[in-house]
């Protein structure tokens, strides 16, 4: 398990990082782009229903592909003995390390109308937010803390360990409602400017 499933959580954490700002590029900057962001805002649906419809569509395609991944798991299973409990715990890290990345995504969207300025500032934030973690070590004790502590990585390790640790949960618990929030307050921003 050592040696094979932990390695293959880490390489579809790093495809996640360049496919999610491919697949949330769209949600807004497309519909700026076109149009279509007024019809959308003249609907009886608010922006926070607008936003988790957003959300939630780009978790489905997710889950999707997370899905599609599977089968190489069990391929594991059936040439050894995996520890499955690892296994579930990654890909509920994977699934949180996702929602994050979705939020994240979703707000470069509503800020921007071009779809590849959006997917550009969406991989440059995750980025950075993924590499500050190997950094830490290279700054002070506090700031190195702090650096560590607003890493994807550092957060998602204990998942890939198996290890489900609260303050993990809680910190991309937290990264997603922050930038769906976010994204909220862009929209009205939005509605107010016209």
């Amino acid at each position: 398990t050592e040696f094979v499933i932990r390695p293959f959580f880490g390489i579809v954490s790093v495809v996640m990082l360049i496919i999610m700002p491919m697949l949330t590029m769209r949600s807004f900057a497309e519909e700026k782009k076109t149009g279509t962001m007024e019809l959308l805002l003249t609907f009886p649906v608010r922006d926070s229903e607008a936003i988790l419809g957003k959300f939630a569509g780009c978790m489905g395609i997710f889950v999707i592909m997370l899905g599609l991944s599977f089968p190489s798991i069990l391929l594991v299973e059936y040439f050894g003995d995996p520890e499955w409990a690892v296994i579930a715990t990654g890909y509920i890290g994977l699934l949180m390390m996702g929602a994050a990345f979705i939020s994240l995504g979703i707000f470069m969207s509503s800020i921007t109308e071009n779809q590849i300025i959006a997917a550009v500032l969406s991989f440059a934030a995750l980025m950075v937010l993924y590499m500050v973690g190997y950094t830490a070590g290279l700054a002070g004790e506090m700031v190195g803390r702090v650096l560590a502590y607003i890493s994807f990585t550092f957060h998602y390790e204990k998942f890939a360990r198996g290890v489900v640790d609260t303050s993990d949960v809680v910190y991309y618990l937290l990264f997603t409602v922050l930038f769906l929030f976010l994204s909220m307050r862009s929209l009205e921003s939005k509605r107010w400017r016209g």
